[in-house]
């Protein structure tokens, strides 16, 4: 009985440094992983819109039926519209993707 204190006093020091070594290799390895992708369009705009870059623009998939592009293109163009301080370049921009998608083309696309 008298052994018993020390003993018990070791393992919880060991558990303690097990411990402690876990959650060291833990962090280092949460601070190694690799950066988030961003969910938005990073990039200029192409020349020519293409249907990929329209579905980006729109945040909708190439294959999306025209009641759902419709739908995001209304909830991109609150965001974006001129009267609400918005950009005429992007709010172009977000119309011409709309043309796209739909099957609208019409000239070489922006006004700009």
């Amino acid at each position: 009985m008298l052994y018993a204190a020390p003993l018990v006093a070791g393992l919880a020091v060991a558990a303690a440094a097990y411990a402690s070594r876990y959650s060291l290799q833990a962090w280092q390895a949460f601070k190694a992983r690799p950066p988030r992708i961003r969910r938005f369009y990073e990039g200029g705009f192409q020349p020519a819109m293409t249907k990929r870059e329209a579905a980006l623009i729109l945040g909708v998939r190439e294959s999306t039926p025209i009641d759902k592009i419709r739908e995001a293109h209304r909830r991109v163009m609150v965001a974006n519209h001129p009267d609400a301080g918005g950009s005429h370049y992007l709010a172009s921009k977000v119309n011409e993707a709309k043309d796209v998608m739909v099957g609208k083309t019409k000239g070489t696309g922006s006004a700009f």
